[in-house]
């Protein structure tokens, strides 16, 4: 008798604890969401179509970053050289679309290239970045901090003198071609609802998910990242090749910088020494939220996708909200912090 009705006490209690665990775990992104809710109550406008669509677009455009940089994080690593890989690879491209007729032009003797030659170069300029870390990550068995602390240092010397280059004279890089523009932004764009004009690139972050999706789930390469940032020692017996994985996970994340870099020149259609600051915090707070676990070996598409997504809306919020910008990096500061705890805290319950 008494062990019968101890049953459904129990029972009962770690049902409480599992929604207790759940509530704890995603705390960060029902904080977000309840912020949200309270802005588009407060500010209607916060739901409107262009607002919307400014988010949707906001999403679209940092989203490839967070793709790539969380697969260096499956492997238990980071990539501090993202925002940097950007904003080289955006002057490159901006550089080289630049219209004939543009005041200052970069390089006036080659004119406008292609554009699907300029996006071969900045892919292999990014794939090269991300495979000269994922190199020195492999092969010399240096924590990836280090590594792309170091990348992220000569990139910024290296924009700084390329800006320097041609005719530019260390100015913004602006002018930009209009097709290219058109390529990227859409002009009349590829989707649109009634005067709802939903840029080109939104399209073009969601076929890269789509890829990124078919990459991680349905590929041995896929399978070979999460087994390297489970237990590499146990990968490598298994007769994983770990150099290997962990070079061209780096290096397909230096590629989505470069698809980046190709997108925000367009995009912002001003580029500086300063674009693509501080991209990677953004990148690694959207992973983390979204479940990437810096414990390595576990992550979802989705979750990438819904961890940038949430954190566009709270940084969308706080511009309604009127919030400073300047104390907007607190906030980003105190959501990564929050997220690599409760990240942390998950681990340790698992264990």
């Amino acid at each position: 008798m008494t062990n019968t009705s101890k049953q459904p006490a129990a029972a009962k209690n770690l049902t409480l604890q599992k929604v207790g665990n759940g509530l704890l775990n995603n705390a960060l992104i029902i904080i977000m969401l309840l912020v949200a809710a309270y802005v588009a109550v407060t500010k209607p406008s916060f739901l409107s179509a262009s607002s919307l669509v400014n988010l949707l677009s906001l999403t679209a455009a940092y989203l490839p970053v967070a793709l790539g940089i969380a697969g260096c994080i499956v492997l238990t690593g980071t990539d501090l050289s993202a925002g940097r890989a950007v904003g080289i690879t955006a002057c490159v491209a901006a550089s080289l679309l630049q219209a004939t007729d543009a005041a200052n032009k970069m390089w006036p003797s080659i004119g406008t290239l292609p554009i699907p030659l300029v996006i071969l170069i900045v892919v292999a300029l990014g794939a090269a970045i991300g495979a000269f870390n994922g190199f020195f990550v492999a092969k010399f068995k240096l924590h990836p901090f280090i590594v792309t602390l170091a990348t992220q240092l000569i990139l910024y010397t290296a924009l700084l003198l390329y800006v320097q280059q041609g005719n530019n004279k260390g100015m913004a890089i602006s002018g930009l071609d209009q097709g290219y523009r058109n390529f990227v932004v859409g002009d009349p764009p590829l989707l649109s609802f009634g005067s709802v004009k939903i840029p080109n690139y939104v399209l073009y972050a969601i076929l890269l998910t789509v890829v990124m999706w078919f990459i991680w789930n349905k590929t041995t390469f896929g399978k070979n990242m999460f087994a390297v940032g489970s237990n590499a020692e146990a990968a490598n017996v298994s007769g994983v090749n770990v150099f290997k994985t962990t070079v061209m996970v780096h290096t397909l994340a230096g590629l989505m910088y470069g698809l980046t870099g190709f997108i925000e020149a367009a995009r912002i259609s001003s580029i500086s020494q300063s674009t693509g600051l501080n991209y990677e915090s953004d990148a690694i707070a959207a992973c983390v939220i979204g479940g990437v676990s810096f414990v390595g070996g576990t992550g979802k598409i989705s979750g990438i996708v819904l961890g940038v997504f949430v954190l566009r809306i709270i940084f969308v919020a706080l511009n309604f909200l009127s919030i400073d910008p300047n104390l907007q990096y607190i906030i980003k500061g105190l959501i990564i912090l929050a997220a690599c705890s409760l990240d942390m805290r998950k681990y340790l319950v698992r264990k």
